[in-house]
């Protein structure tokens, strides 16, 4: 997949005038690309245009335009853009009650190896990025994964008969959900690019 370029980045000025259509264009394709896993997990598959968007916000909101911090985003950003062979996506761990969000993240220190996206009998453990500051007793609320996804794995994205879910298998939180065909067409892409 095609990582972001600096020239694809607009200076402050040119990306306001088109912000609110590129915005709502990326927003409407990650509403695709989101899956809710249970009740208080949900996970939006990355590629190169959601990026792009995360690239330009931060740089509106921290009103970035030296050439130094451009690069340092988005050498940032393009960590989380898969390489050939993966999907990336962003885990985000939902709780409402701040009481019980700060018990569960304890609870999830292990979830690094409870994610999975499972291919008929071949399963792809998701690998958690690391993050500066990381505590070992907890894990932070929003996680950064990459699937390995092998050939034959791949190929099963494009089989309307193929069983193909993303799993939870934690102790304190289990539950499976298959990916919907149109959200299977745009990994099945993915992978391709």
């Amino acid at each position: 997949m095609n990582k972001v370029e600096r020239s694809e980045i607009l200076a402050l000025g040119p990306y306001e005038q088109i912000r609110e259509r590129f915005r709502d264009r990326v927003i409407a394709l990650k509403r695709h690309r989101r899956v809710s896993l249970g009740s208080h997990m949900s996970l939006v598959f990355e590629n190169h245009d959601t990026m792009l968007l995360q690239v330009q916000e931060i740089l509106r909101t921290e009103r970035i335009s030296d050439e130094s911090g451009i690069a340092h985003e988005i050498a940032t950003y393009n960590e989380l853009i898969p390489d050939c062979g993966e999907l990336s996506a962003t885990l985000f761990i939902e709780y409402e009650d701040e009481t019980e969000r700060t018990r569960m993240l304890g609870r999830f220190a292990s979830l690094r190896q409870h994610i999975h996206l499972d291919f008929g009998s071949h399963r792809a453990t998701a690998k958690f990025g690391t993050h500066f500051g990381e505590e070992s007793d907890r894990i932070p609320a929003v996680n950064y994964l990459t699937f390995s996804v092998s050939k034959p794995a791949a190929a099963m994205l494009r089989d309307p008969s193929a069983s193909i879910a993303l799993v939870a298998d934690h102790p304190d939180y289990a539950v499976s959900f298959a990916l919907p065909p149109a959200l299977r067409e745009q990994l099945a892409r993915d992978l391709d690019e």
